[in-house]
């Protein structure tokens, strides 16, 4: 008998953005969590979509590297496609902590020998620097876009600063942090629905739930160039016409602080 693999939020994160690589522990875990937070399918998309956006933005200022930390399942629409649609020779290492989501990585990635996927855990940020195969694709000497999206709220206060300081630390001057925090703050949610939700991520996944505030999640970028508009709700990052517009009218409901800093 195969043995039931546990939620992991790469996969509960797939399953909402309508992927297929997920199990039945993910599907019941995203389920639960969309009974108390309908629009959370909603804030998966405005997610992606401000990704897209800020990759798009990072080519454009010259940057032709990407280090995905956190990045889950590479499917439709990811990195990769984006920086391939954007710019000549682009490099691309997803980075996640969850063996089965490297699993399907890699195997969507086949044949592309610019792009690909490792095991790494943003809690230990050293190895995942020192890591061969991300020497190989990413040169620390030229401008990197380090992406942390959807990810530093499943890691805890007590490392996370000084995990990302390490990150930022590598990387030369040009180089830009591409980064969005969850957080409940403005969503008029019952406090009772906020702590069941942190219980799923806590009792069905490796990766509890951590919410901080705005100046909190600012913190991050401490001696970064804040790239306009600064940090602000997903949809307010420099939108685009083709983006979802579920959170439009009120972005707050997106759930979600987005920013974009450059190392001068």
């Amino acid at each position: 008998m195969t043995e039931a693999k546990p939620a992991t939020a790469a996969r509960i994160y797939d399953f909402h953005l309508g992927g297929t690589h997920n199990f039945p522990a993910d599907r019941e875990a995203a389920t639960m969590m969309a009974q108390m937070f309908p629009k959370l399918p909603l804030v998966f998309r405005a997610n992606r979509a401000f990704l897209q956006r800020a990759v798009r933005f990072v080519t454009a200022h010259g940057v032709r590297q990407f280090l995905d930390i956190g990045s889950g399942i590479p499917t439709e629409g990811n990195v990769h496609e984006v920086v391939d649609a954007s710019v000549d020779s682009g490099h691309v290492v997803y980075v996640d902590i969850d063996p089965v989501a490297v699993s399907e990585g890699r195997d969507i990635l086949v044949g592309n020998p610019r792009a690909t996927a490792v095991h790494g855990d943003l809690r230990d940020p050293q190895p995942i620097i020192d890591n061969p195969q991300v020497r190989e694709l990413i040169d620390f000497d030229q401008p990197v876009g380090l992406l942390l999206v959807a990810v530093l709220h499943f890691v805890p206060n007590d490392v996370a600063f000084d995990a990302v300081a390490t990150l930022v630390g590598a990387l030369p001057s040009g180089s830009f942090l591409v980064a969005s925090h969850g957080t409940f703050q403005e969503q008029n949610l019952r406090e009772s629905d906020v702590a069941t939700m942190k219980d799923i991520y806590r009792q069905r996944t490796a990766t509890p739930l951590n919410e901080r505030s705005h100046s909190e999640i600012a913190r991050f970028f401490e001696g970064l160039e804040m790239v306009e508009p600064g940090l602000v709700w997903l949809p307010q990052w420099r939108p685009e016409p083709t983006d979802p517009q579920d959170f439009v009218s009120h972005p707050p409901e997106s759930a979600a602080l987005a920013g974009v800093g450059r190392k001068a």
